[in-house]
C-alpha cells in the first residue's frame, strides 16, 4: 500500500444549515428514496467500470488519478527522490511520496543524530538521512546500533553513570510511573486471552508471588497486594511495607508466577516475609489473618483459564482470502504461516509478500467468501497444494450483522463518510461505488481514487468505520474533503447538488455504542494499520461516540489513526509481553524518565 494520500488542510468548520431539498440534519434523518441493490459473482477478477474522466487525467507513481481542477504541482520526496504530483504526497507539508518514506526519514533523521553524538561529532542542523534501505538491512543495522548502545549503557553503569532505558528493553511498569498514566482494562479488549473473564481484578486484590527479598537459596514466597492496575500488568507491594514503596515491583499477572491466596498451601510451598521487614512483627500469623480477612484474591482457576485463553483455533498452512495489501479491491489467498496471540502471519499463496492481521479482523474471510458475495478475487497461479494445506472451517471466522437488504438500502453512487484505509488519520468524503451482497459495499475516496478501481475497499454496511454525511460535523471532527476541491470551506449540501448525489439515508448505518470503558489518556498497545506487523506503544486521545482516536508514543500526530472501540488491532498493557509478540516503543527513549521498579 505504498500509494497513500495526504490529510487536507485545515478548514474551519462549517456553519450547519438546514435545507429541506437534502434534509440532511432533520432530526438527523435522511430523506433520499429507498433503493435496490443488487451484486454480481465471478471467480475472478471482474471489470470495474471507469471513473468518468471529464476532467484533466494527472498520472502519478503509475496511477491514473482524476483532478477536479486540472492544476499541476509537482513534489519531488525527500527520502527517496521520487518526482510526483504533489497533492497526490503524503501529508500536509507534502515532503514525502508515502508514509514509509515519511516515517523513514525521521526515524532515520533520529538514528543519525544518535549515532553522531555516540560518535562525538558535533551535531549539525539538519541530521543526515540514511540512504533508504529495504527492510531487513534496516532493521540489521538498526540491530547493531541497538547492541553497541547496549554496550556503551553496561560500561556507563559499572562506573556508577545513568544511562538511558535501551530500546530492547521497554519497560512499561517503569513508563506509566515515571509520568502517571493509566493502561486500559484488559475487560476492554474482548478479543484478547481474558478479555471475558476479566472479572473484578482490581486495586486491593491479594496475590502469593515469589518473594524477591530474600537471602534464602531456595524459592519462598510472600503475599503481595496490587497497588496500581494497567492492562495485564500490576504494581504490587508486599504485605508489611504499608506506605513503603522501596520494593514495589511490576510484574504481569498472567504469567505462571502469580497464584492466588492458598495456593502455597495448598503446594507445600513456603510463605517467608521480606527480609527487610523480618522484624517488623512478631507473630506474622496474626497479621495476615488479619490482613486477608474479607480481601479478594485470584479465582483458584485463574492460571487454567489463562492457560485456556492462550489456545488458538488457526493453525499453520491453513488457507484463507484476504486482503490483497497492493490491490485494496480484491482478496487473493493466503496461507497461515505463523500464529502469535491470535495474530496471524499469513504469506500469499504464490509467496510474494505477507501480511499481518487478527484472526477476527475484518480483512480476512473463509476460501469462496468472494465469491459468495461478488468481491473481485486474484486467482492464484499456484497449481499444487503443498502437503498440510487445509481451508480454515468458516465458523473460526468473525461473523457480521445478517442485513435486509430488499427494502431502503444502499444504492451506487450515494455519499457518506468513510476512514480512509490509506490514510487512517482522516475521515473522508466517500462514495458507494458498488453494493455486493450480504451488506458489503465497495467504497470509495472522492478526489483520489485510481481510475480502474484498485484502491475501492470493502467494507460491511454495519461497519463503524463509515459514517453518515454531516458525522463529522456533528462531532467536530475535520472532515477530508475531496482532493482538488476548492469551494471551501467544504458544504455537504453544495458538494451533494454540484454532484448531482444523495447523501445514504442515516437509519442505514451503525448506531451501536457499547459500553466499551476507554477513556482519554489511556494507554495501550496498537497496531501500527500502515505497517501491521508492528504493534506500538500508543495513548487514546479522543473518543467519539465508538470511535477512538489512536496516538503512537513518540511519533507525530499525523501518524494517528481513528479505531473502533472493538478494533482487534487494539491490546491491553503488557499484552506483547504475555504472548511474545516484539513491542515497538515510542520513538522518544530519552524522553523517558527512570524508576527504579523490578521485572517479572
Amino acid at each position: 500500500m505504498e500509494n497513500t494520500r495526504d490529510l487536507a488542510e485545515r478548514t474551519p468548520r462549517s456553519e450547519r444549515k438546514r435545507q429541506d431539498s437534502f434534509g440532511m440534519f432533520d432530526r438527523y434523518d435522511s430523506c433520499s428514496e429507498e433503493s435496490t441493490s443488487s451484486s454480481s459473482s465471478d471467480d475472478s477478477e471482474d471489470e470495474v467500470p471507469s471513473i468518468p474522466a471529464s476532467l484533466p487525467i494527472i498520472k502519478n507513481n503509475g496511477q491514473v488519478y482524476t483532478y477536479p481542477d486540472g492544476k499541476t504541482g509537482m513534489a519531488t520526496c525527500e527520502m527517496c527522490g521520487m518526482v510526483g504530483v504533489r497533492d497526490a504526497f503524503y501529508s500536509k507539508t507534502k515532503r514525502f511520496c508515502s508514509v514509509s518514506c515519511s516515517r523513514s526519514y525521521s526515524s532515520n533523521s533520529k538514528k543519525a543524530s544518535i549515532l553522531a553524538r555516540l560518535q562525538g561529532k558535533p551535531p549539525t542542523k539538519k541530521a543526515k538521512v540514511l540512504q533508504k534501505q529495504p527492510l531487513m538491512a534496516k532493521l540489521a543495522a538498526y540491530a547493531q546500533y541497538q547492541a553497541s548502545q547496549q554496550q556503551q549503557n553496561q560500561a556507563k553503569s559499572k562506573a556508577g553513570e545513568s544511562t538511558l532505558v535501551p530500546v530492547e528493553g521497554f519497560d512499561w511498569g517503569r513508563y506509566i510511573c515515571s509520568n502517571n498514566l493509566v493502561g486500559a482494562p484488559v475487560s476492554c479488549f474482548k478479543h484478547v486471552p481474558m478479555g471475558t473473564c476479566w472479572g473484578d481484578l482490581a486495586e486491593g486484590v491479594m496475590v502469593e508471588v515469589l518473594n524477591s527479598d530474600t537471602n534464602l537459596s531456595t524459592k519462598v514466597y510472600w503475599i503481595a497486594g496490587i497497588v496500581k492496575l494497567s492492562g495485564f500488568k500490576a504494581l504490587l507491594r508486599y504485605e508489611g511495607f504499608d506506605n513503603d514503596t522501596s520494593r514495589d515491583f511490576w510484574c504481569n499477572l498472567c504469567v505462571p508466577e502469580i497464584h492466588h491466596v492458598g495456593w502455597c498451601a495448598s503446594s507445600g510451598k513456603p510463605l517467608v516475609p521480606p527480609k527487610s521487614i523480618q522484624l517488623k512483627y512478631s507473630n506474622w500469623k496474626a497479621f495476615l489473618v488479619k490482613r486477608l480477612t474479607g480481601a479478594k484474591t485470584l479465582p483458584p482457576d485463574f492460571a487454567t483459564k489463562v492457560h485456556e485463553n492462550m489456545q488458538f483455533p488457526f493453525k499453520k498452512l491453513m488457507r484463507v482470502e484476504v486482503v490483497d495489501k497492493t490491490h485494496l479491491c480484491r482478496t487473493r489467498v493466503a496461507l497461515v504461516e505463523q500464529v502469535i496471540g491470535g495474530r496471524l502471519r499469513l504469506v500469499y499463496e504464490e509467496g510474494s509478500d505477507d501480511f499481518w492481521c487478527h484472526m477476527y479482523s475484518p480483512l480476512i474471510h473463509a476460501i469462496g467468501w468472494s465469491r459468495s458475495i461478488g468481491h473481485r478475487f486474484k486467482r492464484s497461479d499456484v497449481s499444487k497444494k503443498i502437503d498440510g494445506q487445509m481451508d480454515a472451517p468458516a465458523q473460526l471466522f468473525a461473523k457480521v450483522k445478517d442485513v435486509d437488504q430488499n427494502g431502503e438500502w444502499f444504492r451506487d453512487r450515494m455519499k457518506l463518510e468513510a476512514i480512509d484505509p490509506l490514510n487512517l488519520s482522516a475521515i473522508s468524503v466517500a462514495t458507494v461505488r458498488k453494493v455486493l451482497a450480504d451488506g458489503y459495499l465497495m467504497i470509495g475516496v472522492d478526489g483520489s481514487e485510481v481510475t480502474d478501481g484498485s484502491d475501492w475497499f470493502c467494507y460491511h454496511s454495519t461497519s463503524p468505520s463509515i459514517f453518515p454525511a454531516g458525522f463529522c460535523e456533528i462531532n467536530n471532527i475535520e472532515l477530508t474533503h475531496p482532493r482538488g476541491y476548492t469551494k471551501l470551506p467544504f458544504k455537504w449540501f453544495d458538494y451533494l447538488r454540484e454532484t448531482s448525489s444523495i447523501a445514504a439515508p442515516v437509519k442505514l448505518f451503525n448506531k451501536d455504542v457499547p459500553n466499551h470503558g476507554f477513556r482519554p489518556g489511556m494507554k495501550l498497545e496498537a497496531v501500527d494499520l500502515m505497517e501491521p506487523r508492528l504493534v506500538c506503544v500508543a495513548t487514546v486521545t479522543r473518543i467519539v461516540h465508538r470511535l477512538l482516536r489512536i496516538h503512537f508514543d513518540g511519533w507525530e500526530d499525523e501518524y494517528d489513526q481513528w479505531v473502533d472501540c472493538q478494533s482487534s488491532d487494539l491490546y491491553p498493557v503488557g499484552w506483547c509481553q504475555l504472548t511474545g509478540y516484539q513491542l515497538q516503543p515510542p520513538a522518544a527513549q530519552s524522553e523517558i524518565k527512570h524508576h527504579s521498579s523490578t521485572q517479572i
